[in-house]
């Protein structure tokens, strides 16, 4: 099977999602009102240069789109893919969603998660809470023996009892040695269901979660997901590596 990774590939694994999550946790510490998500992606990208790492996400091509920025900066009602820009001024009060993917000696380390900027309002503090635990408990699922979509499963059930809406249009990952490997990873599905978990497998697990609806509009400029009914989305990802125990989650800064 493809994605099952040697012990010299997991190492190379490992080192990439440490550097993707010492960028990200740099970006988290940048984020506040008055600084435009270009700043923050232009620090993203000096962050990733300096660790001697390359984003995936520059120049990744979809169809004939080329994404432009460093990192993937999503605010409010966008979700994922959110691009960089000087029109874009991190307001008090906003959700931004910090998407970190880089290339490391050919191997992928990728992680993501939302910040509020203070003040905090309830509802969204909620939705990121809901999130985050979403992802926890899912990860718990991540073990030999169990399969995908016992994950999926497990986030759909976490955010039913929230009643938020489930990205159905995004979805996780393997993890290799490019951006999107098999298996594709839904935050909805049924237990028992999808490819069989073994160790060696890395794994980006990844819920997107709406206030609203599930549902999803493209911008103009062919990357940016947004909620079609403009109410806030929250994003949390880790690379987790299936082992003969419990998971093992790449993504946490060790230093």
């Amino acid at each position: 099977m493809k994605y099952i990774r040697s012990d010299e590939e997991i190492q190379s694994i490992r080192e990439a999602c440490q550097i993707a999550a010492t960028v990200l946790k740099a970006l988290v510490d940048a984020t506040e009102a008055g600084v435009t998500t270009y700043d923050l992606d232009q620090l993203g990208r000096k962050q990733i240069e300096a660790l001697g790492a390359q984003s995936a996400c520059h120049n990744y091509r979809s169809g004939n789109h080329v994404f432009p920025a460093y990192t993937c900066i999503s605010v409010n009602e966008e979700i994922v893919h959110g691009i960089g820009t000087m029109k874009r001024v991190i307001q008090p009060g906003d959700v931004v969603s910090l998407d970190v993917v880089v290339s490391h000696n050919g191997y992928i380390g990728d992680n993501a998660t939302t910040v509020l900027v203070e003040p905090v309002a309830e509802e969204n503090a909620d939705l990121i809470a809901a999130t985050r635990e979403s992802l926890d408990y899912a990860i718990t699922f991540a073990r030999a023996g169990n399969r995908v979509g016992d994950i999926s499963n497990a986030v759909e059930r976490y955010i039913k009892r929230h009643n938020y809406g489930i990205v159905r249009d995004f979805v996780g990952h393997g993890v290799g040695k490019t951006m999107h490997e098999p298996p594709q990873i839904p935050n909805f599905g049924r237990r028992g269901s999808g490819a069989l978990l073994k160790p060696g497998m890395a794994l980006a697990i990844e819920p997107m979660i709406n206030l609203g609806t599930g549902k999803v509009k493209l911008l103009d400029d062919g990357w940016t997901a947004v909620t079609q009914d403009g109410k806030s989305s929250a994003h949390f990802e880790h690379t987790v590596l299936v082992t003969n125990g419990d998971p093992e989650i790449l993504t946490i800064p060790k230093n």
